[in-house]
C-alpha cells in the first residue's frame, strides 16, 4: 500500500523546513535591502551581521554547550543557502565563521573550544581561516608561514593572502610550518587573535564580486603566542585543514544554491512581467527551455548539497568525494545560472539597478575558493579510483 503524504524520504523534517522559512524571514526584512547597498559601497554588511546575531544565525554550527544554536550540517546549509539567496557577501558570516572555527571543534582541547567558541556563539567575535599564502593557493602544503617553538610559547612569521573577514574578524585559524623537513607533516595550526602584536592587515582587494565580505592578507611578524594555542597536536595541522574543507565545501555549495535560487526567482518574475511582441516574454518558447534548464539544475545541485550535508553530520567516509561534488557542481551551476539570469533580463540584466548581474559576479568566486573547481575534480577521481564514492 502506498504510504502517501507520510513517505518522509528525501523531505526535509519539520524543523528544518521551520529554520528555513525562519532565516527567510530576517533576511527579507534585514539582508536583502541592503544588499545592494552593501556591493555598491564595498562595506562591511553590519546591518546583515547584527540581524543574524539577534536571530543566531551568525554561527549556527556552534554547540549548545559553548552558548550556540547547536545547528546541524543540514541546518547550516539551509540558514547559509537562505542567506546567500539574498545577499552572497553576507552568507560569508555564517559561512566562514563556521570555516575558521571548524578546526578548533575538529581537533582542539576543550579549554580552546570554550575560550573561543563561547565568543563566537555571543556574536561579540568572528572567526577566519588562515591557509593560503602568496606562493601557497592549490598547492597549500607548499606554505611558507613558520612557527618556532620559544620556551612555552611559538612565534609565528609568515603572509597569509586570500583571508576572507580579515580585519573584521577577531580570530584566525592559521596554518604554520613547524618542521620544514616533513612538509604537510610538519604544518601544524594555531588559533591567532587580531590583536597579538605583530598582527597586521593588507589593503582590502579590489574584488569582482562580494565586496561586502573584505579580502585582506595577513602578515604575522614575530607574533609570540601561548603553546596552548595549539589546535590538536604539532604536525596535525594540514590533516586538520584538509579534513575542515571535507566539511565546508558543503557551505560553499549553500552558497552557490542560494544565490543561484536568488537569480531564478528574479528572472521568473521578470519574464512574467516583461512585454515584447504583445506578450510577457515567458511565453515564448526558447526562453522557457532556458528557465527550465535553469530549474533542474537548481534542484539538482540543491539535492546534492543536502545529501553532501547529511554525509558531513554523520562523518561518512565519503564525505570526501561528496564534498567536492557538492561544491563543484552547485557552483558551476550557479556560474551558469546567475549568466542566464542576466540574458533573460537583456540590457536590464547588464545594469547594476537589477539584482542579477551582482549575482552573477558574486557567483563566480564560489568556482575558485576553498579549492578550485579543477582541484575538486582531482579529489574526486582519487576518491572514484579508491573505490570510495557511495552506498550503492
Amino acid at each position: 500500500m502506498a504510504a502517501g503524504e507520510s513517505f518522509d524520504v528525501y523531505r526535509l523534517p519539520e524543523e528544518h523546513q521551520a529554520i528555513r522559512e525562519a532565516v527567510r524571514a530576517v533576511c527579507d526584512a534585514k539582508v536583502a535591502p541592503y544588499a545592494a547597498a552593501v556591493d555598491e559601497e564595498v562595506r562591511f554588511p553590519q546591518e546583515a551581521y547584527d540581524a543574524l546575531v539577534a536571530s543566531d544565525f551568525h554561527a549556527p554550527h556552534v554547540g549548545e554547550e559553548y552558548g550556540g544554536a547547536g545547528a546541524d550540517a543540514l541546518a547550516t546549509v539551509l540558514v547559509i543557502e537562505e542567506v546567500s539567496r539574498a545577499c552572497v557577501s553576507s552568507s560569508l558570516i555564517p559561512a566562514v565563521n563556521k570555516l575558521g572555527s571548524l578546526p578548533v571543534i575538529l581537533s582542539g582541547g576543550e579549554e580552546l573550544k570554550k575560550k573561543y567558541l563561547t565568543p563566537l556563539a555571543a556574536g561579540t567575535s568572528m572567526f577566519s581561516y588562515a591557509l593560503s599564502e602568496p606562493d601557497a593557493g592549490s598547492d597549500a602544503a607548499g606554505m611558507k608561514t613558520r612557527a618556532v617553538r620559544d620556551g612555552d610559547h611559538w612565534v609565528l612569521n609568515g603572509v597569509k593572502r586570500w583571508i576572507t573577514n580579515a580585519g573584521e574578524s577577531d580570530f584566525y585559524t592559521v596554518m604554520a610550518v613547524t618542521d620544514p623537513t616533513k612538509r604537510s607533516k610538519g604544518i601544524s595550526a594555531f588559533v591567532v587573535e587580531k590583536s597579538d602584536e605583530g598582527v597586521s592587515f593588507g589593503a582590502p582587494e579590489k574584488k569582482l564580486g562580494i565586496k561586502g565580505s573584505p579580502t585582506r592578507e595577513v602578515y604575522l611578524d614575530n607574533v609570540r603566542i601561548p603553546e596552548d594555542r595549539m589546535i590538536g597536536a604539532e604536525g596535525t595541522g594540514f590533516a586538520t585543514a584538509m579534513r575542515t574543507l571535507d566539511h565546508t565545501r558543503v557551505t560553499i555549495a549553500a552558497q552557490a544554491v542560494g544565490v543561484a535560487q536568488g537569480a531564478l526567482d528574479y528572472a521568473l518574475g521578470y519574464v512574467k512581467e516583461r512585454q515584447q511582441f504583445g506578450k510577457a516574454i515567458a511565453e515564448f518558447q526558447g526562453l522557457q527551455f532556458m528557465i527550465a534548464d535553469m530549474g533542474m539544475k537548481v534542484e539538482a545541485a540543491r539535492q546534492l548539497t543536502y545529501a553532501a550535508a547529511g554525509r558531513s553530520e554523520r562523518g561518512d567516509k565519503d564525505l570526501t568525494f561528496f564534498g567536492a561534488a557538492a561544491k563543484a557542481f552547485a557552483s558551476d551551476t550557479a556560474m551558469q545560472v546567475t549568466t542566464d539570469a542576466v540574458q533573460l533580463l537583456g540590457g536590464y540584466g547588464f545594469t547594476r539597478d537589477y539584482p542579477v548581474e551582482r549575482m552573477m559576479r558574486d557567483a563566480k568566486i564560489t568556482q575558485i575558493y576553498e579549492g578550485t573547481n579543477q582541484v575538486q575534480r582531482i579529489v574526486m577521481a582519487r576518491q572514484l579510483l579508491a573505490g570510495i564514492q557511495s552506498q550503492l
